[in-house]
């Protein structure tokens, strides 16, 4: 096969997994132009269309997708192969590619990095910070990292993180003007910080749960975020009740500045975990950053 020809495949494989040409051209290191000047030679040669091109997307035709059905595999397993070579180098290298939420990436995962990286200069980590939940496998990430209760029965799952809590906190000045609810049903009568799940578009329903009994409240109020890190600003500030992890508060609460309630309706729960397909080939520089993660607790 003509090098040309399998350097035109590798950019069609590019195009439909990223559904982008911006996004496609920046992973093969050429120009968007360049790009789609390649895909309209390689469909011209075909004399088949692989792409189908609107302004706002792009998605493969029936025989773009039994191209890429057939030309896949194969790459992907000549990839793997080359990234296995490194097992005979002197350090272990390679890119390894990571989605995790942002409270996880700034309590987890970015306090092993910064110890790991500097130990290891040959790999490189992408982090993909996002409040809803990836598809790893179609979006050609090596791992994830969600709560244990959250991961899929085919996923390897290792443990990075100690159990982890939610907590109902509010400020001291909204307490001032609120009297603190006693129960979860007692939320409908407070101001509360809604988060909105951005793959789903759904609001998230408090959970909690005593005695084996187990409630999701849905809360008002007059905010609603799509991270953590938001809501805490918004709860310290007096804007209502926040649903948040135990330990983006344990200061906060220690010095004053929130109060937490209904703490005997929020028990702990499994935490956070790597998780990877079963069958992943590990490179040795992905073996390695797991056991630095590993939970040893």
């Amino acid at each position: 096969m003509p090098r040309q020809t399998i350097n035109d495949l590798l950019a069609f494989r590019a195009v439909a997994r990223e559904r982008s040409f911006t996004r496609a051209a920046a992973q093969m290191g050429v120009s968007p132009s360049a790009m789609s000047h390649t895909i309209r030679a390689l469909e011209e040669r075909l004399g088949v269309r692989l792409l189908t091109r609107t302004t706002r997307s792009v998605s493969p035709t029936e025989a773009g997708e039994r191209l890429l059905g057939v030309i896949g595999p194969h790459f992907d397993e000549i990839e793997l192969g080359l990234a296995a070579l490194s097992e005979l180098r002197d350090k272990p290298a390679g890119t390894i590619r990571i989605t995790a939420g942002d409270h996880a990436a700034e309590t987890i995962l970015w306090p092993v990095l910064r110890k790991f990286l500097p130990e290891y200069p040959d790999i490189t980590v992408e982090v993909n910070v996002e409040t809803g939940f990836t598809d790893i496998v179609a979006d050609r990430f090596d791992a994830g990292i969600r709560l244990g209760e959250a991961i899929a029965k085919d996923m390897i799952a290792v443990r990075i993180g100690p159990d982890a809590r939610m907590v109902v906190v509010g400020s001291p000045s909204y307490f001032e003007r609120h009297k603190p609810p006693r129960m979860p049903q007692d939320l409908g009568d407070h101001v509360c910080m809604n988060f909105r799940f951005p793959n789903s578009g759904g609001l998230y329903a408090w959970e909690f749960e005593k005695g084996g009994r187990e409630l999701r409240v849905r809360v008002d109020g007059q905010l609603i975020f799509n991270t953590s890190t938001m809501v805490c600003k918004a709860v310290l500030d007096g804007f209502g009740l926040a649903y948040i992890p135990e330990d983006m508060t344990t200061k906060a609460v220690a010095d004053g500045r929130l109060i937490r309630v209904l703490d005997d309706w929020t028990p702990p729960f499994p935490g956070y975990h790597l998780y990877y397909p079963s069958r992943r080939q590990q490179s040795p520089a992905f073996a390695l950053l797991v056991e630095a993660l590993r939970y040893r607790g």
